[in-house]
């Protein structure tokens, strides 16, 4: 049923045990209604899975492969990462949790470089403990970049609302530093061909928030958004790019600005994540726009105040499975249609001529 995306691989990674990640992902799929839509593919082991749906009472059956290239459609698999059932502590942050959450991603990656599942969809990390010789990242999305290629960006989405950020995981000491003409460039191409390619908007309207309180009140408070972010965005507009502002960020959602949009771009994590949060928090979709493959993520963190409680709402990470597929599907859509214009303008005109 590829219409309905039965056969869509929607390879998943379990995150920190510790966290709620693992209990989100199952419990999304104990809807065996999600089977339609998509084949989900865990990476983590049949016994930690086991493990998982015995604590939480689900009620749902899966059955346990050695590779992603064996996933059955209709069924939840789990491709046996581990042998082993590591007893992580709920809600305790450990070194062992983050090793396990690091060696669950890496397996899905490679199993998407490899085109053994279609897109990917993270279960939440905790970022001190996967730190190690072999993962030195301050995240998801870094990592992401240097595997699948591209130029990533963080990508916060909702049906109504899209804020992106130019910087993300540094301290918000860097942040004005490492936004440069260059970077600004960089990131409003990389926010609007992913408007066109993933959200088939044809025409995106991007507006970019100031760096400094007030866009700077003309060198007042701050002169980066006059040497540096204004004089971008005169450049991106001379190119015919559709990209306004700088905005002042305190009142641009406020205002309801934002519906005006297709895409907001903002300086740095909170500046964007702050308000986007508030507005849509439970809804959002964490996309890493830009690479080679397709990731999503909830938006919200291990949450291990709750955790191992049966507390955890799954709606952020079935959102993050909708939007994926949906992301997947318009960037296929739109692969094909530009592909070879030629030949599809020609294919066109033969069907008008077979209609005469």
């Amino acid at each position: 049923m590829e219409e309905d995306g039965q056969n869509i691989k929607v390879g998943i990674s379990i995150g920190d045990l510790g966290g709620i990640g693992c209990e989100v992902a199952l419990k999304t799929f104990e809807d065996d209604r999600m089977l339609d839509f998509c084949t989900p593919v865990f990476f983590a082991s049949a016994k930690t899975v086991s493990h998982q749906k015995a604590h939480f009472g689900l009620d749902l059956s899966f059955q346990g492969i050695q590779e992603a290239g064996e996933a059955i459609s209709g069924k939840i698999n789990v491709v046996n990462v581990w042998k082993d059932n590591p007893e992580v502590a709920f809600g305790n942050p450990s070194k062992e949790g983050g090793e396990y959450a690091i060696r669950s991603l890496k397996a899905a990656v490679g199993a998407l470089k490899n085109g053994d599942i279609d897109l990917l969809v993270t279960a939440p990390i905790n970022k001190k403990t996967v730190q190690s010789d072999a993962f030195k990242f301050p995240g998801h999305t870094d990592y992401l970049a240097g595997e699948l290629g591209g130029e990533s960006l963080m990508f916060m989405v909702t049906d109504g609302l899209k804020v992106g950020l130019m910087t993300d995981h540094v301290p918000v000491a860097q942040a004005p530093a490492l936004i440069t003409q260059k970077l600004i460039f960089s990131k409003v191409q990389a926010m609007e061909d992913s408007l066109i390619r993933d959200f088939a908007v044809r025409m995106p309207r991007i507006a970019v928030l100031g760096i400094n309180p007030h866009s700077g009140d003309e060198g007042v408070i701050g002169r980066e958004d006059d040497e540096v972010l204004k004089p971008a965005l005169k450049k991106l507009r001379d190119q015919n790019h559709l990209v306004f502002g700088p905005y002042a960020a305190d009142t641009f959602f406020a205002s309801d600005n934002y519906r005006e949009f297709d895409g907001i771009l903002a300086g740095y994590h909170d500046q964007g994540l702050i308000p986007f949060k508030t507005l849509a928090f439970g809804k959002g979709v964490n996309f890493t726009a830009g690479l080679s493959r397709v990731r999503t993520s909830p938006d919200h963190g291990t949450a291990y105040d709750i955790a191992g409680k049966g507390k955890a709402d799954p709606a952020s990470f079935a959102e993050a499975v909708f939007t994926g597929i949906r992301i997947f599907r318009n960037r296929r859509e739109y692969e094909q249609l530009t592909s070879n214009p030629l030949q599809k303008h020609k294919l066109k005109r033969q069907g008008k001529g077979r209609e005469r």
